[in-house]
């Protein structure tokens, strides 16, 4: 799952805050990351969508000449 270096990486960590339980951390830090990420990008009642380059809906505005 990891190659050398990032184990390495994680060693040092896991040392430097006293962390006893590796598997545990990377589970929980995971699933952390990904429930973030399905909330971010959950669709909302109330927010708008951010326009795209595609977006059909033109709003185009009318200039009022007096």
């Amino acid at each position: 799952m990891l190659n050398s270096r990032e184990m390495r990486a994680l060693g040092i960590y896991c040392s430097r805050y006293r962390i006893k339980n590796k598997s545990e951390f990377l589970r929980v830090t995971l699933m952390k990351a990904i429930i973030q990420r399905f909330e971010d990008e959950h669709p909302s009642l109330w927010e708008e969508p951010e326009p795209t380059l595609f977006d059909r809906r033109d709003r185009k505005k009318v200039l009022k000449v007096s």
